[in-house]
């Protein structure tokens, strides 16, 4: 018996040394569901290419899983007593991956490159209030802004940094991603596979611990779910509610969770019948049966939601604040006929047939609309004529998956504000200008939340966009997957502390 209990005792001793000592090498097979529609992080605007970008790029800071701003390219940073003039101090010795040397000059030529209307940039909004910035020699960056800027800081870690020389020379970073991350682009072979390798010079001394990254396309959810239960891959990040309950229970696999920022929508052209009558877009809200979704699309692994993700405590406000939340579609049709629509209205659905969560929630939206008088149809897209139609406002309306930030501004500003930069909706309201640019520029915390309190009453029920369900965010992993780390904005942050066990 003793022997037994000293037996026990060492392999208990055993098993936590070897979790406490991550091993170094091996390529973490990772199976996603679309292809990339490109790699310039500037342009980007879907998951699918973030998945792929995030190690590879850093910005100046970043958000951790707390939702917490910490230093990455900028070790450090000073804000004036007025709040207009941000001086970052940066890393020294960082190196692009194809061997230039980091400084003040990329930075100030990625900030450049966003803010030029050629780029077409989506985040070009969030820095509108950035008057001017300048380098100070090699290692230090001033921004001066037109006004206080809260959410500033946060906002500055979803500006990658880029090398100026290559994209200077001429460099395709849309085929080509050139960053300072953890890793580095190494091949890609369309619709099959990405591969990145191990940054061999990465600031961050030690990591990462692997060797490589290989993102294999992916785009059958029972074909993901087969390949991770066998041990085929690695790691299957942001996976649908479906995939999650299915692999919850599979032997050899464990499921990381976390409170999503992203959710579901149906958004709304308001310049085309008959969403540019706000009406309409109200008796749309009080049509859905938001509770019903949460149980048939994520199989009750989520909450209905307004214009904020709960995952931002203090910010969002609870669902009962939202009249049209609670379904009415006896409501809803007399809305449509005080709107100068008795007969119900036709429309067409552009969904991302890719996600199996943006396809299902179509689906059930399209039978909850119609009991309501919205005659629906639905017009499945590949990810490349999605973003396209998108981008181009060429649609009555689309369901989708959409971001969060770590800052009501970073979501809210760019998306609502009039030409704001993913404003695709072509939406304009003056009071929601008035009350976006009052949120962005308030400096104190109780202004901030009393602003975005009644933004989210304005916008949920006749905005452009109604918002649907905020799940809870899911990753499948083998168990000898050690070190990873789920972050609510859906970042791959932490593959950089990723490590095989064997």
């Amino acid at each position: 018996m003793r022997r037994v209990g000293w037996l026990f005792l060492a392999a208990l001793i055993g098993s936590l040394a070897w979790a406490q000592a991550p091993m170094r090498g091996g390529t973490l097979q990772i199976a996603v569901d679309s292809s990339p529609a490109g790699l310039d992080p500037h342009v980007a605007t879907a998951f699918a290419t973030f998945v792929v970008i995030g190690n590879i790029y850093e910005g100046l800071t970043e958000v951790d899983e707390g939702l917490r701003v910490r230093p990455a390219l900028a070790e450090s940073w000073k804000v004036s007593p007025d709040g207009l003039t941000y001086t970052f101090k940066l890393r020294s010795g960082v190196t692009f991956h194809n061997g230039q040397a980091f400084d003040s000059k990329d930075v100030v030529a990625s900030f450049n490159r966003v803010r030029d209307p050629k780029t077409g940039s989506p985040v070009a909004s969030r820095f509108n209030l950035v008057k001017e910035v300048r380098a100070n020699g090699p290692q230090e960056v001033v921004f001066e802004l037109s006004q206080p800027f809260s959410p500033f800081l946060s906002e500055l870690a979803g500006l990658s940094i880029v090398p100026s020389e290559y994209v200077a020379g001429g460099g395709d970073l849309q085929r080509r991603a050139v960053g300072t991350g953890p890793f580095q682009f190494r091949e890609w072979v369309p619709d099959t596979y990405i591969q990145l390798e191990r940054n061999p010079r990465y600031w961050r001394q030690g990591r990462p611990y692997l060797d490589a990254l290989r993102f294999n396309i992916v785009p059958d959810a029972a074909t993901r779910q087969i390949g991770v239960s066998s041990g085929t891959y690695h790691f299957l990040p942001n996976i649908d509610p479906s995939l999650a309950v299915t692999l919850k229970n599979a032997p050899g696999v464990k499921l990381y969770q976390t409170q999503d920022l992203a959710y579901s929508l149906l958004g709304m052209n308001v310049t085309r019948k008959p969403f540019d009558n706000p009406r309409v877009r109200e008796a749309l809200n009080y049509a859905i049966d938001r509770k019903a979704l949460v149980q048939a699309v994520y199989f009750g692994n989520g909450v209905p939601g307004g214009p904020l993700s709960p995952a931002l405590k203090g910010w969002a406000s609870p669902i009962s604040a939202f009249p049209c939340y609670n379904t009415n579609p006896a409501k809803a049709r007399e809305l449509l006929r005080q709107a100068g629509y008795p007969g119900g209205v036709d429309f067409t659905i552009l969904t991302l047939g890719s996600v199996k969560t943006v396809v299902d929630a179509a689906q059930v939206l399209q039978a909850q609309l119609a009991a309501a008088g919205f005659r629906a149809k639905i017009e499945i897209l590949e990810l490349g004529k999605f973003v396209q139609e998108w981008r181009n406002s060429n649609f009555d309306a689309f369901a989708s998956l959409n971001g969060g930030s770590a800052d009501p501004d970073g979501y809210l500003f760019r998306t609502f504000s009039t030409g704001g930069s993913t404003n695709v909706f072509k939406y304009s309201d003056a009071r929601v200008d008035q009350l976006l640019n009052q949120g962005r520029t308030a400096t104190t915390l109780d202004a901030r939340r009393k602003i975005y309190a009644e933004l989210q009453v304005k916008l949920a029920c006749q905005g452009p966009i109604a918002h649907l369900v905020y799940g809870t965010l899911f990753s499948a992993a083998r168990e000898n997957v050690q070190g990873f780390k789920p972050v609510p904005t859906r970042s791959l942050l932490y593959l950089r502390d990723t490590w095989l066990a064997r």
